[in-house]
């Protein structure tokens, strides 16, 4: 094996440990692999340093160190800088990141700009496919469809991940079926305990409420797990502003 197949090998399989969690297995060696572990850092404890020396590797290193460094930037809200990071679409993975962040900024004649670029580079690539279905998601319950059977097929040829169950279960929802959504959610927690994403979490609260169930159990969940994330922020700041405004209204 080369020592360029060596490092993409090692790179991935980091990529694997770091999306488990299991982050004392991470090792480095490279700027590849040394950004991954700063990713790791920084998601273990929101360390600013770890951010900070991310965005310096980013500035003069390669594609896998500014994707790395883009993915932590877009997690933290930085969305403009992660764009800066990828927007030039070095690489496939790079494409892929625009085309999420542009769906996130409202922009979807930009996003499906981006899934042509996709398909011009591979059309049966797995990341253009998830674009696809990223993409015909964003566009509501016209695309919804479509997206369901771009995800039943990958979901047959690799199985019923944590990712393609809460894409499906988005693309029941904007069919508007929501109890189909809810048990795809649930196959999911009971399937994959290993890897808790707050998607799964969010997602479920979503159904629940929508087909009128109590989603207490799993906002309690979501809060004490992921305090930091944005739907926790969001849901603290609603709850606080119906309380100081219910106070005008007491006796």
């Amino acid at each position: 094996m080369s020592p360029a197949l060596k490092a993409e090998r090692e790179e991935i399989l980091n990529r694997a440990y770091l999306a488990l969690g299991q982050y004392n297995k991470l090792s480095g060696g490279t700027s590849a692999l040394d950004a991954l572990i700063l990713r790791a850092n920084f998601e273990a404890s929101q360390d600013a340093n770890a951010l900070d020396e991310l965005r310096t590797i980013a500035a003069t290193a390669g594609p896998s160190e500014q994707l790395t460094a883009a993915q932590v930037l877009l997690s933290t809200g930085q969305t403009k800088e992660a764009l800066s990071l990828v927007h030039l679409g070095a690489t496939m993975e790079h494409i892929a990141l625009a085309l999420q962040i542009f769906l996130k900024m409202d922009r979807l004649d930009l996003a499906t700009q981006q899934l042509q670029l996709l398909r011009q580079a591979d059309e049966d690539a797995i990341l253009t496919q998830l674009g696809s279905v990223y993409v015909n998601l964003a566009t509501g319950a016209s695309g919804a469809e479509d997206a369901v059977h771009s995800l039943n097929m990958l979901t047959e040829q690799y199985g019923p991940s944590s990712l393609l169950l809460n894409l499906m279960a988005c693309a029941y929802m904007n069919q508007g079926d929501f109890a189909a959504a809810e048990g795809k959610l649930q196959e999911c927690l009971r399937d994959h305990p290993e890897v808790p994403i707050p998607d799964t979490l969010i997602n479920l609260v979503c159904c629940l409420v929508q087909q009128n169930k109590p989603a207490d159990q799993f906002i309690g969940q979501m809060q004490q797990t992921y305090p930091n994330h944005d739907f926790c922020a969001g849901l603290e700041r609603v709850v606080t502003a119906f309380d100081r405004e219910a106070i005008k209204y007491k006796h």
